[in-house]
C-alpha cells in the first residue's frame, strides 16, 4: 500500500486539538488501524514535532477520536480517544480527553448522526475509554452547531458558544470505584524521595495528588519552569510509576513510561494564592479554591484536563484526600470547585449523593470548541502492524 485517504475533521476541543474519523473508514485489525493513526498525525517522530502529519506536538494536540453512531439505545454517538504518542510508536486507549469530547457533540450535528434541535440540542455520547455517558449541549442556530460567542477558556485565545459538558456517574472510569487503592490517603515510599502521602482517584480517569510543599513546591509553577526541571520531572514520573505498579498496571515502577504512560495521571496541588500565569495574568486568590499543576506525557500541561479537573473536584469534596486538606471545602450535595492552572482558571460543578465515601452523580463544566477543517486526509504508506500498542 502506497497511500490511503480518509474524510476527517481536524478540530479543536476546549484546550485540545485533534483529527476526528469515522470508525467504518478504519481498518478492521487493531494493528493496522494504529499504524495507520501513527502515520496520519507523524508519528514516531525522533526530532519530536510531528512535521510529517497532523499532530502538534504535544499531548494536547496529538488525539484521534474515532466516533460511530451508538448501538446503545442511551446514545447517540460512540467515540473512542487515541491518545498518539509523538516520538514513540504507542497509540493509547487507557483514557478519555475531556477537552476533546467538547468538540463531539457538534461534530455528530454536522456529520448528520444526531437531528440538531433549535437553541440547545442534547447529544447523547458513549465514552468508550471509559465506560461512561456524557450529555453535550450544544447551541444550535438554523440548524448549525453555533462557535461564536462571549464565553471564554483560559488557556485558548478568544471566546466562543460554550457547551455545556456533563460527566454522568465519572467515578470508576478504568478501576470501578473512587478509590482504586481502598484509601483516601496513603504514605508511598519512592526512591530518591522521603516517604509521601498521596491520594489516588478515579473519576474521569485516574489521578495521583501530591501536596506541592512536599515536592519543595508552591502549586503556582509554569509550564516552561517545570518542563526545564528534569528532576522534577523524573521525581514525578517516579511516582506515577509507583502507582501504576501498585495498581497493576505494570510489573515495574520503571515500565510505566512505555507501557501505561497516559494511566494514571499525575498532580501536584497546593492552597489557593494571588499568582501570575501565562499571559502576565493575575489569578487572584479569592477567584479560586486550590492551585493544581497536571503532568501528561511526561510534560506540564499548558493548562488542565477536563477529565484531571474531574478527579480534582471529586476529592476536593472527599474528606480526608489530599485535595479536600488544600481547599478547605466542606462536602456538599452540590459544590462547584475552582481550580487554578497555569493558564488560569477551570471550575468544575460536581454533585454527590449524602454518605462518609460520597458517590458521584455528575460533574459539569463549560468548553467551546472549533471546526478548524474538514475534507479528506492523506496518510502515506504505513507498516501493517504497530508491536508497541495495546489497547484496553
Amino acid at each position: 500500500m502506497t497511500h490511503t485517504s480518509l474524510p476527517a475533521a481536524f478540530v479543536r476541543g476546549g484546550t485540545s486539538k485533534g483529527v476526528i474519523v469515522r470508525r467504518e473508514d478504519l481498518p478492521a485489525d487493531p494493528a493496522r488501524r494504529d499504524a495507520l493513526l501513527l502515520a496520519l498525525m507523524g508519528s514516531p517522530d525522533p526530532y519530536g514535532k510531528q512535521m510529517d502529519g497532523l499532530g502538534g506536538a504535544s499531548s494536547s494536540t496529538s488525539k484521534v477520536a474515532l466516533v460511530s453512531a451508538s448501538s446503545r439505545d442511551d446514545c447517540d454517538v460512540d467515540y473512542l480517544v487515541a491518545q498518539v504518542d509523538v516520538e514513540r510508536p504507542i497509540v493509547d486507549y487507557s483514557a478519555n480527553c475531556g477537552n476533546l469530547s467538547s468538540a463531539i457533540g457538534p461534530y455528530a450535528l454536522r456529520a448528520g448522526l444526531v437531528a440538531p434541535r433549535e437553541g440547545i440540542t442534547e447529544v447523547r455520547i458513549w465514552q468508550e475509554n471509559t465506560a461512561r455517558r456524557i450529555i453535550a449541549r450544544v447551541p444550535v442556530e438554523q440548524g448549525v452547531p453555533v462557535e461564536t460567542g462571549e464565553y471564554r477558556i483560559d488557556g485558548v485565545r478568544g471566546s466562543g458558544a460554550r457547551i455545556d459538558l456533563e460527566f454522568l456517574d465519572p467515578a470508576g472510569s478504568a478501576f470501578d470505584t473512587l478509590l482504586p487503592t481502598g484509601r483516601v490517603i496513603e504514605t508511598i515510599d519512592v526512591p530518591g524521595l522521603d516517604a509521601l502521602d498521596i491520594s489516588v482517584i478515579d473519576a474521569g480517569m485516574v489521578m495521583v495528588f501530591v501536596r506541592a510543599e512536599d515536592l519543595g513546591l508552591s502549586g503556582t509553577e509554569s509550564k516552561a519552569d517545570v518542563d526545564a526541571r528534569p528532576a522534577l520531572l523524573a521525581h514525578l514520573e517516579a511516582i506515577r510509576g509507583a502507582v501504576a505498579t501498585r495498581l497493576g498496571l505494570c510489573a515495574r515502577a520503571d515500565d510505566a513510561e512505555a507501557a501505561t504512560p497516559a494511566l494514571p495521571k499525575i498532580a501536584f496541588v497546593g492552597p489557593r494564592v494571588t499568582h501570575r500565569v501565562v499571559g502576565e495574568q493575575t489569578i487572584e486568590a479569592e477567584a479560586i479554591d486550590l492551585v493544581a499543576r497536571g503532568v501528561s506525557m511526561g510534560k506540564l500541561h499548558h493548562a488542565y484536563e477536563v477529565t484531571g479537573s474531574i478527579a480534582t473536584a471529586a476529592a476536593a469534596v472527599l474528606k480526608g484526600s489530599i485535595v479536600q486538606q488544600v481547599a478547605g471545602l466542606a462536602p456538599a450535595a452540590c459544590q462547584r470547585v475552582r481550580i487554578g492552572h497555569a493558564s488560569g482558571v477551570i471550575d468544575v460543578m460536581v454533585r454527590t449523593t449524602p454518605g462518609a465515601t460520597p458517590a458521584l452523580v455528575s460533574a459539569t463544566l463549560g468548553r467551546t470548541s472549533r471546526l478548524l477543517m474538514e475534507g479528506t486526509v492523506h496518510v502515506p504508506s504505513f507498516p501493517t502492524a504497530c508491536p508497541a500498542n495495546e489497547e484496553s
